[in-house]
């Protein structure tokens, strides 16, 4: 069948009255979270993880997809009206966005940011049908070096890129890599870490990791820098856009989306990056009104860098469906939740679960439908949001965090286990840890062990059988540049600034 067929199937699954709901619930929820400083998509899909045990798998990752495109939709909201990004990658929103709605243009700022996402997302979904099939025909040739490989990329990428130095990258994903060991060895039979506690013996669940390090440590942080006087909103009407700003945000739309998708594809390569690359091409581009205006509220600056953040979000599921390769913190936890249904991510997953794979990406066409219909006229509301007393809501996650994972299993350990964990997330970030690399690490670490002893098992011992593979070659050649990429830039800086400083003096 062809990718076209197949999406079709797609729309017959998610099209159902259930699954609507669920696309529905998800996007509203990742709305709410993605408005709510501090409370991102990957905190909002940990917290429900626990729901896998009782929904159907395709139900269940339509919502979470919404959640994740719902998320990167609202984040823009805090950026605009209170100058806090609830999301990293809305940051470069914020420039633009509050300066436009100072000026009393945040009705404008948040259109151009619904509809900007709206194109982009629906876009790179288009891209996502087209370029997935390819990629899985590509993956089926895979060996175990290669797999091993490609571990080894996600490691080495997700640790130099979304931290700010190598070290506290990889320090974060050597946590990650110990909690992912904790449990009986599959091939000896060893227990390992379990300081003698025999609920450990089959490891720590996903799910809390997930949950303590995300959900309950960005709690406890956010909880501990809490401001007392409440966040000053401006006031916002009803979203509309006039003739100027629909002329001058259709091009930066276009171009965000060509940034954002790739870059969304690459590991380690997130939102980020693309969205100060789109806010910089946008700058560069300015001329007239739109160049004196950057700085001060330029809608441009709007539109590129979140048309960039919705198109990094589909690229990002492009690794995650057809390698099993999470490019980002919530990427990481619907991997996570694959686990959780014992399916995972790969050509295999597109072979005997076509269904599920099919109708989360048609959902992700209906969920971009409902979230312009929810933000436009909705953003009053979203932005009565903003006013929850912090106190109450994070105390709430707290209590939802421990009443999910005490539901697991029903047992105390876990609820200890989930504590710990939530004060390794607190120190993490206290310290400058990034968690994103913790819990790639836990989840990829026995799958890169597994793949490595397979490649070792077949080459008799020699390891040079890791580097057999053209496919492994470039894989550990890309691991090595994305470690020596940072130091290679910084000996860059440093020796233009010591060629500065003789003509400057």
């Amino acid at each position: 069948m062809t990718s076209f067929q197949l999406l079709l199937d797609g729309f017959a699954a998610a099209l159902t009255p259930v699954n609507l709901l669920y696309a529905l619930v998800g996007v509203t929820l990742g709305t709410l979270v993605g408005v709510l400083p501090g409370i991102g998509p990957a905190m909002t899909v940990a917290l429900l993880l626990p729901i896998t045990f009782t929904v159907p798998p395709t139900s269940a990752f339509i919502m979470f997809a919404g959640i994740y495109y719902g998320g990167m939709y609202g984040g823009s909201t805090t950026s605009i009206l209170i100058n806090t990004p609830g999301e990293s990658s809305s940051m470069i929103t914020a420039l633009e966005g509050n300066q436009m709605a100072r000026r009393g243009r945040a009705a404008q700022a948040l259109a151009t940011a619904a509809i900007g996402s709206f194109v982009a997302g629906t876009i790179a979904t288009a891209l996502l049908v087209v370029a997935a099939p390819a990629v899985v025909s590509f993956a089926i040739a895979f060996g175990p070096e290669d797999y091993f490989a490609l571990a080894i990329l996600a490691f080495t990428a997700v640790s130099s890129v979304l931290s700010r130095s190598i070290v506290r990258g990889l320090a974060s994903l050597g946590l990650g890599l110990v909690i992912g060991l904790i449990g009986i060895d599959q091939q000896t039979g060893q227990a390992r870490l379990t300081l003698g506690i025999p609920q450990l013996l089959d490891g720590i669940d996903v799910v809390i990791v997930a949950v303590g390090l995300f959900a309950l440590g960005e709690s406890l942080y956010v909880a501990s820098r809490l401001r007392h006087a409440p966040p000053e909103v401006v006031p916002v009407g009803r979203a509309w856009m006039g003739r100027s700003d629909w002329r001058r945000s259709w091009k930066p739309w276009l171009r965000g989306t060509a940034l954002g998708f790739p870059f969304g594809a690459l590991p380690g390569g997130g939102a980020e990056i693309p969205t100060f690359l789109s806010y910089a091409a946008e700058k560069r581009l300015a001329k007239g009104v739109a160049k004196e205006e950057f700085g001060k509220g330029a809608i441009e600056g709007v539109a590129g860098p979140e048309a960039a953040n919705n198109a990094s979000a589909a690229g990002t599921l492009v690794p995650l469906l057809t390698l099993g390769l999470p490019t980002s913190a919530t990427a990481a936890i619907m991997l996570a939740a694959f686990q959780q249904y014992g399916l995972q991510p790969g050509p295999q997953l597109f072979d005997h679960n076509p269904a599920l794979v099919w109708g989360m990406i048609a959902s992700l066409f209906l969920g971009n439908t409902m979230l312009l219909v929810l933000n436009l006229p909705l953003a009053p509301v979203w932005a009565r949001m903003l006013r929850i007393p912090r106190p109450y809501l994070y105390a709430g996650i707290v209590l939802f965090a421990a009443l999910g994972v005490y539901a697991l299993n029903g047992t105390v350990v876990d609820l200890f286990v989930l504590y710990v964990l939530g004060l390794l997330g607190y120190a993490m970030r206290r310290f400058g840890l990034p968690v994103a690399p913790a819990v790639i690490g836990m989840i990829l670490g026995p799958m890169a062990e597994v793949q490595l002893r397979r490649a070792l098992a077949i080459g008799a011992g020699d390891v040079t059988v890791l580097v057999r593979s053209p496919v492994a070659v470039v894989l550990l050649t890309l691991s090595l540049l994305a470690l020596l990429s940072p130091l290679i830039r910084r000996w860059y800086a440093r020796r233009a600034a010591r060629t500065a400083e003789p003509a400057g003096s």
